[in-house]
């Protein structure tokens, strides 16, 4: 059983995967991926608040 450092982490990694993915979507104009992803951006970014890792650095899109 995967402990809390272990889930941060993967969430943390997870996190940064959307944003490079919403990234790639925004520049190839693809709204509805786009949307799909902002919903799970969101999704971890209030996961990863209530965890209270600091976001300041990783939170590239910042929405």
């Amino acid at each position: 059983m995967p402990n809390g450092l272990e889930i941060a982490k993967t969430a943390i990694d997870d996190f940064k995967e959307i944003q490079e993915y919403m990234f790639l979507a925004k520049e190839e104009n693809a709204q509805k991926t786009y949307a799909k992803l902002k919903k799970k951006y969101f999704s971890l970014k209030a996961l990863l608040n209530v965890a209270g890792v600091d976001l300041t650095d990783i939170d590239e899109i910042k929405e």
